[in-house]
């Protein structure tokens, strides 16, 4: 399930060194004392909601509202974690641009560590992305995708798109969890203002335009193409939610050759075929419209703290001295329980007393 979107402005640059380094160390004492407390699930419950990440990479002392927040949390995460995945029972894979791309290999290369099929973590990591690239088209380009799971099976996602249009990024939370069917209302999302122009396949509204979809995707290419290229003959009206004018029959014939020879069998089948992408989607969902009259739904899914200060000096610069302290201290803490004397960890729980 999708349990949230976060909306940032797009911002340049990169955290510096000096940083990048506190902000592993302290990533990785913070996911200790999580694992420790409550477990690894927990902590992909965390991860999943925007608020709580939100609010962790403010901890860290990054940018409160760049896009840059969720790549370098992410990726403080990640390398924070190295080495000590086996102990806390908790691995991430994934990235930023090619990096991501490399989800699959690296879940694989754990597979030992695994009490689970990892295959069906790689399946989980490639749906998601699949979900809010193609079958959710909201304008924004998918570039990372960091994939989070336990060594039981449990996974959460963490992946964000950009909009070159109106320099803005989108962030996507899931928790695999809740995840109930990958491709009807996989998200319990946020609400904010749609764009207007969301092709929403997930929609529980666009069920008879799913089903049309994957009857379509098993005729004959030639048929389907045919279909494409009188639609381009007409005059469609401005308010019209998919341009026409952006598909090319000559480059989705080789698709449609895919989906007739595969027959998914549904939906889910047919947005799990390599090549099937948001421009293969749109095309099925429009002829499904014009000969179906089965309409999809354009009905936009979607629905922070300062500890150390922040990268670019907002609201006050990063203090060094501070920032070092509290890793220092909450290392402590996590040691001291080790051996039995937690009185330092219940400290640290009785501070919120003071702030709720």
């Amino acid at each position: 399930m999708k349990t949230g979107i976060a909306h940032l402005p797009l911002h340049g640059g990169k955290a510096p060194s000096w940083l990048f380094q506190r902000m592993k160390r302290l990533a990785r004492e913070i996911v200790i004392a999580v694992v420790s407390e409550y477990g690894p699930q927990e902590m992909l419950k965390r991860l999943s909601d925007p608020f709580w990440f939100q609010a962790f990479g403010c901890v860290l002392g990054f940018d409160w509202h760049s896009s840059g927040v969720t790549t370098t949390t992410c990726g403080a995460l990640k390398e924070g974690v190295k080495g000590f995945e086996r102990e806390l029972g908790l691995f991430i894979a994934g990235g930023k641009g090619g990096t991501s791309r490399k989800t699959p290999s690296e879940i694989i290369r754990v597979g030992d560590q695994l009490s689970c099929d990892p295959a069906k973590l790689v399946y989980a990591s490639r749906m998601s992305a699949k979900v809010d690239s193609s079958a959710v088209q909201d304008g924004y380009q998918l570039y990372h995708h960091a994939f989070i799971f336990t060594k039981s099976g449990d996974w959460a996602v963490v992946q964000q798109g950009m909009n070159d249009a109106n320099k803005y990024a989108r962030r996507y939370h899931w928790l695999g969890s809740r995840v109930a069917n990958f491709v009807v209302e996989p998200h319990q999302a946020i609400c904010c203002d749609s764009s207007g122009n969301t092709l929403n396949m997930v929609a529980v509204a666009s069920e008879e335009a799913r089903q049309s979809a994957v009857i379509l995707s098993q005729i004959k290419p030639d048929i389907l193409v045919g279909e494409i290229k009188k639609i381009q003959t007409l005059h469609l009206p401005p308010r019209h939610h998919v341009d026409v004018h952006d598909i090319h029959p000559e480059r989705l014939y080789k698709i449609f050759i895919k989906t007739y020879e595969n027959i998914p069998k549904d939906f889910e089948s047919l947005l799990g075929i390599e090549g099937v992408g948001p421009k293969t989607i749109r095309a099925l969902a429009l002829i499904s419209e014009i000969v179906y009259g089965k309409s999809p739904s354009f009905q936009d899914p979607v629905r922070y703290s300062f500890a150390h200060g922040g990268k670019d000096g907002h609201p006050y610069p990063v203090d060094r001295e501070v920032y070092d302290r509290t890793i220092g201290i909450l290392k402590n803490a996590l040691k001291q329980a080790k051996v039995g004397n937690s009185e330092k960890v219940e400290a640290i729980k009785r501070l919120n007393s003071f702030i709720t």
